[in-house]
């Protein structure tokens, strides 16, 4: 028999509901305000801006990431400035500031060992996918058969982050992937389905198969299905791809979040000629 849903609980849900959170920002807002209600063993709605501080040492305390911390930060705004109606509460919240890390990112022949090395049809064609058209991996996984226009050579990507739909290119090479994997496995309506044919594959299916891979492919990089993304983006922009271009495959909203990758496109920096080059110097030894 289910538990029942409080009162409380529910009216964060349809808060949620009513702004068009992604079921994935819906599960984690109310996974981080439960726990922050168990850690001090009382309903949220009896806690103050203190707790939160509380709350917050702990974590970091714990050595929870900061991307972890700042989802908890969100979802503690919404939940006392919006469920709770405490519209001076969320600005007084203080978002962690994240040490900024170039994005790990594989080389050409990388991308070749990796995919090569990952076992099982279904994931190898999801995490080529992935590279391809440099998708999240909730991207991926909530991929349909009918996403893939092959008149019109590109993927639909419906309600990526933010609640966005948009367009990315179909690579003729993947179509031939994503062709020879249909035909073999058929599915109907998710392009890459879970065990329950009615499900889609779960994200952490495809983490595994990247730890595996990289694993059985020898490669020192972390990877992960957010790495192939970074270096679809990087590798575009190495062959001259446009930045805006890119920004636009990737859904990124702002320029700035894109432009990180000018600092991790080696090939670009490389053929970048120095100012020197301007220079008729002559550099002769000295006797």
């Amino acid at each position: 028999m289910m538990a029942a849903v409080s009162p409380l609980r529910r009216r964060m849900i349809e808060d949620m509901m009513v702004r068009n959170l992604s079921p994935a920002t819906q599960r984690s807002y109310l996974y981080a305000v439960t726990k922050f209600s168990q850690f001090f063993g009382r309903s949220p709605d009896r806690l103050d801006l203190e707790d939160v501080r509380r709350f917050q040492v702990h974590l970091v305390s714990g050595g929870m990431s900061w991307p972890a911390l700042n989802q908890t930060v969100c979802a503690l705004r919404f939940f006392f400035g919006v469920t709770l109606g405490r519209g001076d509460l969320p600005e007084r919240i203080p978002h962690a500031r994240e040490p900024r890390k170039l994005p790990v990112v594989l080389s050409a022949d990388e991308v070749v060992r990796f995919l090569e090395a990952v076992a099982g049809l279904k994931h190898r064609a999801a995490l080529t996918t992935a590279y391809a058209a440099g998708l999240r991996v909730s991207e991926v996984v909530s991929l349909k058969v009918a996403d893939i226009d092959s008149s019109r050579m590109v993927i639909r990507i419906e309600q990526g982050k933010g609640a966005k739909d948009r367009y990315v290119m179909l690579s003729p090479q993947l179509l031939g992937i994503l062709r020879s994997y249909w035909r073999l496995t058929r599915p109907t309506h998710w392009l890459f389905p879970g065990r329950d044919a009615e499900q889609p594959l779960h994200p952490t299916a495809l983490h595994g198969a990247c730890r595996s891979a990289r694993a059985a492919a020898g490669l020192e990089k972390r990877v992960t299905v957010h790495t192939l993304r970074h270096s679809f983006a990087t590798h575009l922009l190495e062959s001259g791809t446009d930045i805006r271009i890119i920004q636009v495959l990737l859904g990124h909203n702002n320029l700035q979040t894109t432009a990180r990758y000018t600092q991790v496109a080696t090939s670009t920096i490389g053929r970048t000629p120095s100012p020197l080059e301007r220079l008729r110097l002559e550099v002769t030894p000295s006797h």
